[in-house]
């Protein structure tokens, strides 16, 4: 008997959808699958407030855990064949749950000497979380054998937009009845089902070499080369912003507080201003360092580790 585990963290349940289709089709009279979902001590609130939705930045981006409910005993105390980890992205980096969780003694215990799909669904930038991802994984000896990414495939200013309102009114629906619907398509979400069967091939075989050139070849990876630049020059930046915030006191400290509401106002103004500057620089760019992107564009899809 084959055990597949499934955990996951989701506010709004987008992701649970994806996680829930992916396995759906991990069947077999000699496979037994577990769903697991991670729970807060402390839950964040959703519909979020913009008050916590920006005090989040700091222990996010530099992954500072918080308490999570312990898992029951039978699912600790398991060894299994294979992981479906999914996973958001708040802030550039992997969610402050799923962070919060990985950094648990029972998450450790779970992942050594396992093998790990990773699946994330996200609004558009995930390069540089999965990337903190990989590390901590190969820190834990956890194998990463496949990475599925289902991202939202509107425009940048058009799913900040509706990204935004979805997060602060808790409603999936198309804003002012002119926008599009937010997040990950759910035309993306039922055509998860595919990767079940790739998947199940290879647990079958118990082999995973070569699991993510297959599961490429369903799409199960799109890279937008231009996004690889944003996601590394904002993670410097969030970096300084995280630290210094940080250094203000605790989350109700009022200097930090203060700081955390110009943070916001520099995202805006970046997101705004500045991005589309970004991307014209790029245009620029973009023959000189072909050569550059195409690698990076294969390493990404990939789960290797510099």
């Amino acid at each position: 008997m084959q055990s597949v585990l499934v955990i996951h963290y989701s506010q709004s349940g987008q992701l649970t959808e994806i996680v829930n289709n992916i396995s759906a089709s991990i069947k077999g009279d000699n496979i037994e699958t577990t769903h697991v979902s991670i729970n807060m001590k402390e839950p964040f609130p959703f519909p979020w407030n913009k008050k916590e939705f920006y005090g989040a930045f700091p222990d996010t981006f530099n992954q500072i855990p918080h308490e999570v409910e312990v898992l029951p005993e039978h699912i600790i105390n398991k060894k299994y064949d294979l992981i479906i980890f999914g996973y958001s992205i708040w802030y550039l980096t992997p969610s402050l749950p799923t962070t919060s969780f990985l950094h648990t003694e029972q998450a450790k215990k779970l992942f050594n000497n396992t093998p790990v799909i990773t699946v994330i669904g996200c609004r558009n930038m995930w390069i540089m979380a999965q990337e903190k991802m990989k590390k901590k994984l190969k820190s834990m000896n956890a194998h990463l054998v496949g990475n599925i990414v289902l991202a939202d495939r509107h425009i940048n200013h058009i799913s900040v937009i509706t990204i935004a309102q979805w997060m602060f009114s808790g409603k999936k629906e198309r804003f002012l009845g002119i926008f599009p619907k937010p997040g990950v398509s759910q035309k993306d979400i039922d055509e998860a089902t595919k990767f079940g069967p790739i998947i199940l091939n290879h647990l079958q075989k118990n082999d995973f070499t070569g699991l993510q050139n297959n599961l490429l070849e369903k799409n199960a990876v799109k890279i937008k080369p231009f996004l690889i630049t944003v996601d590394k020059r904002a993670n410097v930046i969030f970096s300084k912003w995280a630290q210094f915030i940080q250094s203000k006191g605790d989350k109700n400290a009022p200097k930090r507080q203060f700081w955390v509401k110009i943070f916001n106002y520099y995202l805006l103004f970046v997101i705004w201003f500045i991005a589309p500057i970004v991307f014209i620089l790029f245009l620029l760019t973009y023959l000189p360092l072909y050569g550059k992107i195409k690698r990076d564009k294969v390493y990404y899809a990939s789960v290797a580790l510099k």
